[in-house]
This record gives C-alpha cells, structure tokens and sequence, in this order.
C-alpha cells in the first residue's frame, strides 16, 4: 500500500504536468468535484481492498473474482444510459470472456478453501464492486463530460492519502534498503500504468461504450500469463491459448458491428 501510495501521488504529478502543457487546467470550477471525490474515495478503496486480500488468497483467484467488475458495469449502467444496453448476443459474449479468464486461472481453486482465503475472496469481491461503480460513477455524473486528466486526476489525489493511511493502519513499514530493481518497477509502475494506461481507459470511456470497454480488461490476466512465457521463460500451457482465443471471442461479439435493421417500403 506504500507502494500504491507512491504510484498515485506520482502519477497524479504527471497528470497535472501533462494537463497544464496542453491547455487543460485541471483546477477549474466545473462542478465535478463531489463526484471526482466519490470517485476518487471508490479507486483507493479498490486497491486498499486488493491489498489487503493478496496476503489471504492465492493471485489466481483474486484475478477471477476482480474481473466480476464487467458484470457490475453491464448490470447497472444500463439503468442510467440506455445506450448502454447490451444484447443477448453481447452479454453472452462477455460471459464467454469471463468464463475463459477463470479457466485460464481454474488451477489456483483447487483443494479446499481455508478461511483465511475466503475472507481474501471477499475482499477481491468488494474490490470488484467498487471498481465497477467508479465506472458507474464516471459515466453517470459531471465526470462523463470532464476531460480524462481530469477524471484521473481526481481518482490518483484521492487514492494517494487514502492508501497510506490505509498502510499505517495495517501496520506496513518502509524498507530500510530500496533496489534499482525496485526503484525500476516503481517508475513503470507509476508512468506507463497508473499514468499513460490509465489515463489512455479514460480517454476511452469518455469516447465508447463502457460496457463495451470494459471487455478488453479480460485481455489483462491473460496476457500476463502469456507474457510470463514469452519474457520469463515460464511455460506457455494449452490452457493459456485456448483461454485467449476464447477472451477475443467474448470481445468481438460483445464489440461486433450492429448491423442496421432496414424497414422494406409500404406500397401506396
């Protein structure tokens, strides 16, 4: 959570900085404030919660139950954008990513859950919840027409205080010796995910269908496994291949082309 501290608060700099050089002042008076908080108070959460279940439950597990979030998104937005709505093909394609996500990470469910684990399950539950309804909260508000920056900004300040409060409160300690390695991870960390990633799903919410969206996060996990093959010389398993086939085929049909329905002339 020190960790997520940092990467927030330097991120949220970043953000500032790259606002400022392109005109974008991030401190004006626009009203979006109370649901910048909201938004804001949820993202810390988020990560306090995922934090806080890693030393509970195995990472394979806390994958699955985070990526409910789609669900969360596709369940309640529609009741506030109805553009937002998605069809039954579409919603079968985003349980047809879902599904190929758990297969991918099914190994870390097996045996019998302890119940420390189920407490971490839980907790990646609650995380998923609330990263659902910080895209609630983006799309429904003042937010939906702020720019990214902006709406980033909002959620990195917030989060920063918030996770190293969190940090004191569960007793976490800085380390007395800090690696390049370390330094390294953080840096990227902070700039090409907290910042440029980030800032580049924002910009895709505020332009797209979050529902829609939000299928691509399924890509994350499994590329990650896929990417520990390809960099780590860790092994590459049939399970991973056919869990990504399966992922594009949940995004493509959740993102296919709509067809136009066409109404034959009446004759006179």
């Amino acid at each position: 959570m020190i960790q997520g501290g940092i990467r927030s608060g330097g991120a949220a700099l970043l953000v500032w900085l790259w606002s400022a050089s392109r005109g974008h002042p991030i401190f004006n008076r626009d009203r979006t404030l109370p649901a910048g908080l909201a938004a804001g108070v949820l993202f810390g959460m988020e990560f306090g919660c995922i934090y806080f279940a890693l030393p509970l439950t195995s990472a394979s597990r806390l994958v699955v139950f985070l990526y409910l979030a789609p669900f969360v998104v596709a369940i309640a937005l529609p009741h506030f954008v109805k553009a937002e709505r998605l069809d039954r093909l579409q919603a079968a394609g985003l349980i047809c990513a879902f599904l190929a996500l758990a297969y991918a990470f099914s190994e870390g469910f097996s045996g019998v859950a302890r119940e420390s684990q189920v407490i971490g399950d839980a907790l990646a539950l609650c995380a998923a919840l609330l990263w659902g309804l910080t895209t609630l909260v983006v799309r429904t508000t003042r937010l939906s027409s702020s720019t990214p920056e902006k709406t980033l900004f909002y959620q990195l300040a917030v989060s920063c205080p918030i996770l190293f409060v969190l940090s004191f409160v569960s007793g976490e300690h800085w380390p007395e010796q800090i690696g390049w390695f370390a330094l390294a991870s953080l840096a990227f960390q902070t700039v090409v995910i907290a910042f440029a990633s980030y800032l580049a799903w924002f910009w895709l919410l505020r332009h797209y269908s979050a529902t829609r969206v939000s299928a691509f996060t399924f890509l994350t996990p499994v590329s990650g496994l896929a990417f520990g093959g390809l960099l780590l010389g860790e092994p590459i398993s049939p399970r991973i291949v056919v869990a990504l086939i399966f992922v594009a085929l949940g995004i493509y049909l959740v993102n296919r082309p709509q067809i136009p329905r066409t109404i034959d002339a009446l004759p006179d």
